[in-house]
């Protein structure tokens, strides 16, 4: 797919705790095949480079959240118009994986077997959980416990709660 340019505004969710989000007009989203949840690298004023995914808005338009981080490092608000161009995200989680994860695969196979069973979505919930600590050693402890727990359940029937070690479910 070659690289989409267009211009939009940024938006505001109220509904989904005042999420900002970067709009995807309808012809953009029938470019890009006229499905949602599909993986992306995004571009914001040529400055900012991020992973994210398109999800359905209405009228055939989609969004792409835009985290309020991310709005600061570019200085912009709501209502703000920006130059967005979109790629084809080919890297396999659509998120980084951070190092302690990737070594703990190394490590364990039947943890990395079970991991690669999960949905896509699945598979980058355990990524950001573990990489949202800036500690290293608590990125090793977040990832030991993830997996952990994860080999503990049973295939195809993991929730996120289970995952955290926060429900015990009944045999």
């Amino acid at each position: 797919m070659p690289p989409i340019h267009f211009n939009t505004h940024i938006g505001k969710l109220e509904y989904l705790m005042g999420t900002h989000y970067l709009e995807i007009p309808a012809e953009v989203v029938q470019e890009l095949g006229g499905k949602f949840n599909v993986r992306l690298l995004v571009t914001v004023n040529n400055g900012l480079t991020y992973q994210g995914g398109l999800v359905a808005l209405g009228q055939g338009r989609g969004y792409i959240t835009l985290t309020k981080q991310r709005l600061i490092q570019l200085g912009l608000k709501e209502g703000s118009q920006v130059t967005v161009t979109l790629e084809k995200d080919e890297s396999q989680y659509g998120t980084p994986v951070p190092e302690e994860l990737t070594e703990l695969f190394h490590q364990d196979d039947e943890g990395k077997a079970q991991f690669d069973q999960l949905k896509p979505g699945m598979q980058r919930y355990i990524i950001q959980h573990v990489a949202a600590v800036k500690s290293s050693q608590l990125r090793i402890d977040r990832s030991i416990t993830l997996i952990e727990n994860l080999k503990r359940l049973k295939p195809g029937k993991e929730t996120f709660r289970e995952i955290l070690g926060l429900e015990k479910r009944e045999a």
